[in-house]
């Protein structure tokens, strides 16, 4: 058994741990990585489409068919941004992706990155919880063999993965000496869980479709 794999968003914290994950393991075959800069990692897995925006993607259509999972963990702040101009970066985009993959390859998994608070009713005060819900029910309802929404809190980063985010950098840099006692944590999860889980969603039917910190650190026992 052989996987081929797409993550987006793979110069990401979460993302890079997907793809160290998915390097490391022996069952997956090739990654695909769509990003808007090269990720600099020399691997025989990894083939890598670099495009500006979401809207190029369906001038490639032809290599993003065949593929067993996608793992969508591109996604920005919305900090300083107005609901539209979050909504198109988060909502729209991920549509695109889903609708250009469903159309080729409607037998596969495709795991969404989205967040604890997440709103699942699309009508709560906090923009991005509403935005990212829209996203979530929109996958949900597509019809993929499997689809999930990962909703990750508190994230411990592995495997040298640090923050793109300075300030969370700074504090991940002067909270390492917790790390241990923190992973022990059933409510704080790790890069390599959320990698290892992903993977391992592609054959298996999990009993939840939004997967909180807790769920990720059951299901990497699994």
């Amino acid at each position: 058994m052989s996987y081929k794999i797409i993550i987006t968003g793979s110069t990401g914290m979460v993302g890079k741990g997907c793809l160290l994950e998915c390097l490391d393991d022996n069952r997956v075959e090739e990654v695909l990585l769509i990003n808007r800069s090269n990720i600099k990692i020399n691997n025989p897995k990894i083939k890598e489409l670099i495009i500006k925006d979401y809207s190029e993607l369906i001038n490639h259509k032809d290599q993003l068919s065949g593929y067993d999972a996608c793992f969508h963990c591109m996604g920005v702040s919305s900090v300083g941004l107005s609901e539209e101009e979050y909504s198109k970066i988060t909502f729209e985009a991920t549509k695109t992706l889903i609708d250009i993959l469903f159309d080729l390859t409607p037998n596969m998994t495709f795991n969404y990155v989205s967040g604890t608070g997440t709103d699942s009713s699309e009508k709560g005060k906090v923009m991005w919880a509403r935005v990212k819900g829209k996203t979530e029910n929109y996958l949900l309802n597509k019809g993929f063999k499997n689809a999930y929404a990962f909703r990750p809190g508190m994230i411990i980063p592995e495997k040298g993965i640090r923050s793109k985010t300075k300030l969370y950098d700074i504090i991940y840099q002067f909270t390492k000496p917790l790390f241990p006692i923190l992973k022990s944590l059933n409510g704080i999860t790790t890069t390599s869980k959320i990698g290892k889980v992903m993977v391992k969603s592609i054959d298996n039917n999990f009993n939840l479709k939004h997967l909180e910190n807790i769920d990720i650190n059951k299901f990497a026992k699994l």
